[in-house]
């Protein structure tokens, strides 16, 4: 289903096997599975192991594990590439997909195989069902009984091939992050490598694929932490070298409580779709369970040198998408002009606005930076600059639009349409002779200009306002507001 990404992608890294693991280069993994969209806890993940392999030299590779036939997706695998492109998050290999390993994956089965590490088990269906039963009634861990283990059996239509795992003893790791980690072997049972389908279990492929592809360092989400005495064994059965793992944390709402969608998008895209920068989105997942002292804010160049896993923390990271909001309103402030105007071209065509010229473009983003917390909201707050007729909010048009205000929008009227000049610095003299010949302050007309000028009762300074509009649009609007005034006497 996915071979088409070989056309599409053109950068798919053919299978290797490493005939010998460069012990001192640090190479990470991302491995999510297509059957849905990037969420953030996936995406901090990817982060983390970026961000090692960066400050290492080493390798970051993305593995698309799509083992999964039912649930895994094209649309799911093309949305999980596009926000790991958005975010910047680039990698060195792949996307390898494990549905083009199976031939690796039997590979490394007949290999237990040959070595007694592994064996087939003719147990159907329903009989798994009834041990299973079975040991629940008499109070025990319901897991395997081992019934095919010494049996010696070969292949056979349904058949599965079960790991051959230590009954007694414990397995034990460092965990980077949570230390020392030990489970009881008689808690595990001899798990499935391959399915009576003849396709290979997650654990079997996930094993295989960070031995081959000379994985280093682990680094996954802390629901993660129980399989990985299985996938140890698998290491072990196999004669290979652990890699170093590190659990980090989950990540919690405000609530304390699993991130989910009730708290918001959790998707990388929807944040992309709401007008989110991706430098704020990344510094806000570092710092989902990792911190460096005081500081807040960072660099990607500033992450990649200071992150490290000894600075993860072991309890939750607490997801806010206040502060996320707040940080976003930072980084566009502080943001390339230039940049800004490129990024807010989607959601201004997204409004039915092509094709626009990009002096005043980029003349009307600067005038709402300071303001703007999105993309989205910068979009809608700069359209009155480019509509052709605008509409008045009801509550300035009533208060603002009225008689008394006619004779001095007529007198601005004349002014402007008489001055040569009509930027900022010129129309500030134009307006302070106004306000002294005709003794009222600014405040009297000020409003009601910026209805006519707007549409609404808040928006960029009126001196940068008419100059992005530029004089003939600022006079026709003008016209129009008195016009509408006299309309309504």
């Amino acid at each position: 289903m996915l071979n088409s990404y070989e056309s599409i992608l053109g950068n798919i890294i053919p299978w290797r096997i490493c005939d010998i693991m460069d012990k001192e280069k640090v190479v990470t993994r991302f491995p999510p599975s297509p059957t849905g969209y990037l969420h953030i806890g996936g995406a901090r993940t990817a982060l983390f192991n970026w961000l090692y392999a960066r400050q290492k030299g080493g390798t970051f590779i993305l593995r698309i594990e799509d083992t999964d036939k039912q649930r895994s997706s094209e649309e799911a695998t093309r949305a999980i590439i596009e926000s790991m492109e958005w975010l910047g998050l680039d990698w060195d290999e792949g996307p390898y997909f494990q549905s083009q390993r199976y031939r690796i994956y039997d590979e490394y089965i007949e290999r237990l195989l040959s070595k007694g590490k592994a064996y087939y088990c003719h147990c159907t269906p329903e009989e798994l069902d009834r041990k299973r039963e079975l040991a629940k009634s008499k109070g025990l861990k319901p897991k395997y009984d081992g019934t095919c283990r010494e049996l010696n059996l070969g292949p056979s239509p349904g058949a599965v091939v079960r790991l051959k795992a230590p009954l007694s003893g414990r397995t034990s790791f460092h965990d980077v992050v949570k230390g020392a980690i030990a489970f009881d072997n008689e808690e595990l049972d001899d798990l499935v490598l391959k399915k009576s389908d003849g396709t290979p279990t997650y654990h079997l492929a996930v094993v295989v694929d960070d031995v081959t592809m000379g994985v280093t360092h682990v680094i996954r989400g802390d629901d993660h932490v129980n399989n990985t005495p299985r996938q140890i064994l698998i290491y072990q059965a196999l004669g290979e070298p652990l890699p170093s793992y590190a659990h980090v944390p989950m990540i919690l709402g405000p609530d304390r409580t699993r991130l989910s969608k009730r708290h918001g998008a959790t998707s990388v895209l929807a944040y992309r779709e709401m007008g989110y920068l991706p430098q704020a989105l990344i510094n806000a997942l570092a710092r989902l369970g990792w911190s460096y002292g005081d500081q807040e804010r960072f660099t990607i160049e500033e992450l990649i040198q200071k992150f490290s896993l000894e600075n993860v923390g072991k309890s939750a990271g607490i997801f806010n998408g206040e502060k996320l909001l707040d940080l976003n309103a930072i980084y566009i402030r502080e943001s390339d002009t230039k940049y800004l105007t490129q990024a807010v071209i989607p959601f201004l065509e997204r409004l039915g606005f092509k094709d626009l010229d990009m002096a005043t473009l980029r003349k009307a983003v600067e005038t709402v930076k300071p303001r703007s917390r999105t993309l989205a909201e910068m979009a809608e707050a700069i359209l009155f600059y480019f509509q052709d007729e605008i509409t008045y909010e009801e509550k300035g048009e009533k208060k603002f639009l009225r008689a008394e205000v006619v004779e001095l929008l007529e007198d601005i009227l004349s002014r402007l349409t008489r001055t040569g000049d009509f930027d900022q610095k010129a129309l500030e003299v134009l307006f302070l002779a106004f306000l002294e010949e005709k003794g009222v302050k600014l405040g009297k007309i000020a409003q009601p200009l910026r209805v006519a000028l707007t549409g609404k009762t808040a928006s960029p300074g009126l001196f940068e306002v008419m100059e992005v509009l530029g004089k003939a649009k600022t006079l026709r609007r003008i016209e129009k507001a008195i016009a509408h005034i006299r309309s309504k006497q």
